[in-house]
This record gives structure tokens, C-alpha cells and sequence, in this order.
């Protein structure tokens, strides 16, 4: 969406005020690149949960991701004393988290989970008075290869729930013809509009993709409105609504992601200062950006919502329109608590047919693994680096299809080994630090 009334000094000041008619349809942009991203991992957690589809804890589940996603999108846009970058930044729950909460919710439960985000999100802030000096520790190899990492150790809960959803698995209808369709019908019409269309329809694909999909179960008798027709108009968030537990397997996993999380944020506010306004990111920028990510994590964590983190398809937004002001995000967040404070909109979303959200995670993950691979493009592939990628990939995911090989060991350690991510992680970092650098790019 062009924007025309501006000054182009304007357009790269995050300070400038759009006029309303410009700056709604931008905000509710950057809500609609976002939207579907943002539930879907309250859906995969809540399912691992043993929450049912359109149950009451799985609407509040997609609620509050709803509502603190908007309330740390404030965080940044509007910011407090040192929280915030007061940039263009749009906030989400994140995906990087979910291999290590998937298995803490299995073996721990719900509360040790969100204890585990609470007491994370304070260290993720914490991180904020260093994130600057971090980001040599983590180079394109190593984010390369965590990002690929979340992308594949994802990819197999997608086909499932394209399948018909674990619940069926190893019952006939598992697998079958309707559940197969509808997941046909999100990813083709996803591809489409992504790539045929322009401005909104291409920016939101994948959300019109569902919407499509869904449109296609109700004629097949594969959607149930009961619960949204019991949901309220309005409901306010319950402080500590799964309970509250100090778990070390969840803790120690969600600190550790939450170091990925931050530099991941510093590349996004970096990208928005560069896209938008063609200048660096400042020390302070990137200081505050990473405070308001844990905060909102922590206080997410508090009320029952998933961890927080920058959004980077939302900084490609800002390079596409040119607009940096941050009023235009700071009007999406509003958008978003509103969403979260209504009810009926979570039951809506949560009678979903699982195929049809297995369709659209599927090009989701998969995306993910992409922006992994591009990431990786950047590498110089001497035998150093492909012996670092080699031995993180395998081993990492290697344990993750066979947690058996580690049942000897601690509960904590076998949580945290399984999820396939930190394993990947800490070896690339290790071998990163401690192999010397070569210069030969030959194959092994």
C-alpha cells in the first residue's frame, strides 16, 4: 500500500503521525501478516495439553496470545524507561519455543511451563544489558542452523495434523480423503494468492487460505459452532489461569531459546532501521527491544499466554510500504488486545478442522526451514563449517526421533536433549567457538 501524503524524511521517521485513513489499513496489514502465526503455536501447545478443539482452556490459550501479543507490540512501539526500541516492531509468539515446551508439557504439565516463561522472560530481559556484545557468539551458521532446526523439528507435527490430527492417529480415519482435501485446499489457495495476487490478498495468504479452508468443512459437516455460540463478548486475562511451577527442565529450555530469541530480535530491529529508515540500529535501539521481548514474555507467562518475539515477516512489511512510523504499528497492537479480550473470536478460531490448520503450518514450517536455508547462504562452506553442521544436525535431530537413547539419563536432561533444538544449538556454538578456522572449501 502506497503512501502519498508523506515527505520521504517523514516516511523514515518513527516519530511521524500517517493520516488515520493511511495509517488503519497499514496497522490492520501488519496484523494480517502476523495473525495466523501468532495462534497457531497456542494451538499446537494447547493440543499437546490435551486440550480439545474449541474447549474453553483452548480459547483462553488463544486469547491471551492474542492480547499480549498486542500488549508487547506497545511494549516496543510505545515503550517505558528502558523498555522498548520505539520502533516499528510488531510482537508475536513465537515459534522458536515450541520444541522444548511441547515436551515439558508432556512430561511436567501446564504449570511447570508457564513458570518456566515467567522466570525465562526476566532473563530474557536481563539479556537487554548485553544482547549488543552477544551477537558475534551467534553468527549466519549457527542462527542458520537453529532456524532450520525449529523448521524441521516442526515439519512432522504439520503432516499430522494435515493427517486428521494426533488424537487420530492409528485410527482409519487417520489420513483420510476429507481430512487430506481441506489441507489441499488452505495450501493451494495460500500459494495462489501469495504469488498471483498483490498488497493485502498477497500479504495475508495464508490467513485467507484458512479462512478458505474453513469456509469448505462447514458444507462437509466438519465444523462445530457449539462453543462459540457459549462463548462470551468479553472476558479480562486469570493471573496464573494453568498454574504456577518452578520446573528446572522448562526453565533452564526456555532461558536457553530465549538467548536465539534475543539476537533474533536484534537482526529484526537492525532489519527495520536498514529497510526503513537506511541507517543502523543504535545500542539503545537494541537494548530496549530486547527488555520489552522479556517482558512480555514474563508477564505473558504470567496470565497464561506463550512467549513473545519480534516478527520478522513484519519488518519486510516496513521495507515494502516505506512507512516507519510506529503509530502505524502501535494501532495493530490495539487491534490485537481488542481480539484478545473477546472470546467468541478465540471459539472461532479454535473450531477449526485440525487439517485445515495442518495445511496452513505446513507451508508455515516449511517457510521457517527456508528462512533457515537463506540464512545459511551466507556461509563460506569449508569443511569446518559443513563438519559443525554435519554433527549439530544429526545429533540434534538424530535424539529428538529417538528420546528412547536417552532414557538413562536425568528427566530434566532428557526434556532438554529431546527437543532436538538446543542440542542443534549448543553444538553449533561450541564447535563454532572451538574449532580453529580453515580455508579449505573442498568437499569432505
Amino acid at each position: 500500500m502506497a503512501v502519498e501524503k508523506l515527505s520521504a524524511e517523514d516516511l523514515r521517521d518513527p516519530d511521524s503521525v500517517p493520516p488515520m485513513s493511511q495509517a488503519i489499513p497499514l496497522g490492520l496489514q501488519h496484523v494480517l501478516a502476523m495473525f495466523v502465526s501468532n495462534f497457531t503455536p497456542a494451538i499446537i501447545i494447547g493440543l499437546a495439553a490435551g486440550f480439545s478443539f474449541g474447549s474453553p482452556d483452548l480459547v483462553y490459550l488463544i486469547q491471551m496470545c492474542m492480547l499480549f501479543a498486542g500488549i508487547a507490540t506497545l511494549f516496543q512501539t510505545v515503550g517505558f524507561g528502558p523498555v522498548g526500541a520505539r520502533l516499528p516492531i510488531m510482537q508475536g509468539t513465537s515459534f522458536a519455543f515450541i520444541p522444548v515446551m511441547i515436551p515439558v508439557v508432556k512430561t511436567a504439565g501446564l504449570g511447570a511451563l508457564f513458570g518456566g516463561i515467567v522466570i525465562g522472560g526476566l532473563f530474557h530481559a536481563f539479556l537487554g544489558t548485553v544482547v549488543a556484545r552477544m551477537r558475534n557468539l551467534l553468527p549466519p551458521l549457527v542462527t542458520g542452523l537453529v532456524v532450520v532446526s525449529i523448521g524441521l523439528a516442526l515439519l512432522p507435527t504439520g503432516i499430522k495434523y494435515a493427517a486428521g490430527g494426533v488424537p487420530l492417529m492409528g485410527k482409519p480415519e487417520f489420513g483420510g480423503f476429507d481430512h487430506w482435501f481441506l489441507a489441499l485446499v488452505v495450501i493451494f489457495v495460500s500459494l495462489g494468492l501469495k504469488f498471483f495476487a498483490r498488497g493485502m490478498l498477497s500479504t495475508a495468504a495464508i490467513l485467507l487460505g484458512l479462512i478458505a479452508g474453513y469456509l469448505v468443512a462447514i458444507p462437509m459437516g466438519m465444523v462445530n459452532f457449539g462453543n462459540v455460540a457459549k462463548a462470551s463478548w468479553f472476558a479480562l486475562p486469570n493471573p496464573m489461569n494453568f498454574g504456577f511451577e518452578f520446573n528446572a527442565a522448562a526453565i533452564i529450555g526456555i532461558m536457553l531459546i530465549s538467548i536465539v530469541s534475543a539476537i533474533e530480535t536484534v537482526g529484526d530491529i537492525s532489519g527495520v532501521t536498514k529497510g526503513g529508515a537506511g541507517r543502523e540500529a543504535t545500542d539503545k535501539e537494541l537494548s530496549g527491544g530486547t527488555f520489552a521481548d522479556g517482558l512480555g514474555t514474563a508477564l505473558a507467562g504470567f496470565f497464561g499466554a506463550l512467549p513473545n518475539t519480534s516478527f520478522s515477516q513484519n519488518v519486510g512489511l516496513i521495507a515494502l510500504t516505506g512507512v516507519m512510523s510506529r503509530i502505524v504499528v502501535t494501532l495493530g497492537a490495539v487491534f490485537l488486545i481488542i481480539c484478545g479480550l473477546v472470546p467468541k473470536i478465540g471459539a472461532l478460531i479454535s473450531s477449526m478442522p485440525i487439517a485445515v490448520l495442518g495445511g496452513g503450518v505446513v507451508v508455515m514450517f516449511g517457510m521457517v526451514v527456508s528462512a533457515g536455508i537463506n540464512m545459511l547462504s551466507d556461509v563460506v562452506w569449508t569443511r569446518r563449517n559443513m563438519v559443525i553442521l554435519a554433527v549439530a544436525l544429526s545429533v540434534g535431530l538424530g535424539l529428538q526421533a529417538v528420546p528412547e537413547a536417552l532414557q538413562h539419563l536425568p528427566s530434566t536432561m532428557k526434556v532438554l536433549l529431546s527437543s532436538g533444538l538446543l542440542p542443534v544449538a549448543f553444538i553449533s556454538i561450541v564447535l563454532n567457538a572451538v574449532l580453529p578456522e580453515v580455508d579449505d572449501k573442498s568437499a569432505l
